[in-house]
This record gives structure tokens, sequence and C-alpha cells, in this order.
């Protein structure tokens, strides 16, 4: 797996000082899905076209979790960068991207955080050639409001604040709050946002699967594929 979270990924563990454990993180797994081999998904991932670009900002061990879902937005998203987040520096590759002509950036991120003039809750038109670029702070919530109260190089940039009427669907890992959604279920809206509809419903369905499987993996349940969310699939393979 070549894509820019699991190249994060790979780069972060090699300037660990000692070895990552987390939850689970001692179970043998496939490199290209993180579930156990015998769950793998990785012959399900998704085929779409994507015109829009994901730029993530990774809070720290992130990348290392095999619950992150990040993951799975560079799965389907093939214009998706990622990056370490850190208080005193910024990654120079970084700049460089948000510098780039072709995107228009946004920080997606609650409203309610940002001055009011930075705050819309709708792509504005762009010029011919732009594409958006959507910025994802990919953390834990206390950890990302820390990342956009301190990442000074984001504030020219507008604050998408999504409207989301669902509650979130995510089950690898515990939230106080039903609204706060995970990273690829905020970035399927910000794909429904920029008119890829198809492309949302294929996170969202790559998201349900990774789901399921990871979970019967944990579990040791038998695999059905014939499931609902294994159905979903079926039309982006």
């Amino acid at each position: 797996m070549s894509h820019a979270v699991a190249r994060l990924r790979a780069e972060r563990l090699a300037r660990s000082l000692k070895p990552f454990v987390s939850r689970g993180s001692r179970a043998e797994r496939c490199p290209g899905c993180r579930v156990i081999p015998s769950y793998c998904l990785c012959a399900w991932r998704p085929k779409v076209e994507v015109r829009a670009g994901v730029c993530l900002l990774m809070y720290d061990v992130e990348a290392l979790k095999p619950s992150n879902t990040g993951w799975l937005i560079a799965d389907l998203v093939a214009d998706t960068h990622a990056f370490g987040w850190q208080r005193t520096t910024v990654d120079p590759r970084l700049l460089e991207l948000l510098e780039d002509p072709q995107y228009a950036p946004c920080v997606v991120f609650p409203g309610e955080y940002a001055e009011p003039g930075r705050v819309v809750e709708e792509l504005p038109l762009l010029p011919s050639g732009k594409r958006p670029l959507f910025i994802l702070l990919d953390a834990t919530w206390t950890e990302a409001r820390k990342m956009f109260r301190k990442s000074p190089y984001l504030n020219r940039f507008p604050v998408l604040s999504l409207k989301p009427e669902q509650l979130s669907r995510y089950r690898l890992r515990r939230s106080k709050r039903d609204e706060h959604l995970c990273t690829a279920e905020v970035a399927a809206l910000c794909l429904e946002l920029a008119g890829e509809p198809h492309a949302a419903v294929a996170l969202d369905a790559w998201l349900d699967l990774f789901t399921e499987r990871y979970l019967s993996a944990k579990h040791r349940w038998v695999l059905d594929e014939h499931s609902a969310a294994h159905v979903a699939l079926g039309p982006f393979l």
C-alpha cells in the first residue's frame, strides 16, 4: 500500500524510539487494510473517480492506530495528502501544498470555534480549473480543537462548518457525543458538498465494511459476504 497515510505511518514508525502498542496491535495484520489476514477486505476496496483533494493533518500517533479512518479516505480518494501535526514546526511539503494554485483549500471544522467571517456552510463557486482541497484534522476531539487553535498557517482559509443530519455510525472508538463524526464520515459529507455523491456513497460503504470486518476479526465472528455492508460496495468494485 503506497498511499499518503501508509507513507506517513511508515515515516512515523521510523522515528519511533520504541514499538507502538495499542489494543490489539500485537496481532498480525494485513498491511493493506490493517485487519487480521483471515478477515482482510482489500479485495473489496472501491474504485471511483474523485476530483476533490483531501489534506489530512494527523495528530502524532493517529496514523499508527489500526482503527484510524483517514486511511480509508486515502484508499478511495487518489488525491489525498497526509502530514503529521506538530505544535512548533510545520512540514514544508504541507506549506507547498497549500500554495498550489490548482486548489481552493478550506478547513473543515465546526464554525462555533472560528471567527464568523471565516465560516461557510457550503462550498463557494470555484474559478475554472480550481479544485476543492478539504483540510481535515484527524485526531480525537480534544486534540483536534488544539490543532485548530495552534495552526496559524491555516487562519487564512475559510472554515467549512458541516451540519450533519445523521449521528455517527462509527463503532471502533467511543465518543461522548454521538454527533461527533469520524474522519471518514466527515470526508464523505465533503464529497457530497463538492458534487461527488457517487464517491460519498462509496466512502460511506467502505467505512461500513471496514467497521464490520474489524469488529468481526476482534470477536472472531463468522464472515457474511452477503451482509448489507458487502452488498453496498458491489457497484464500486
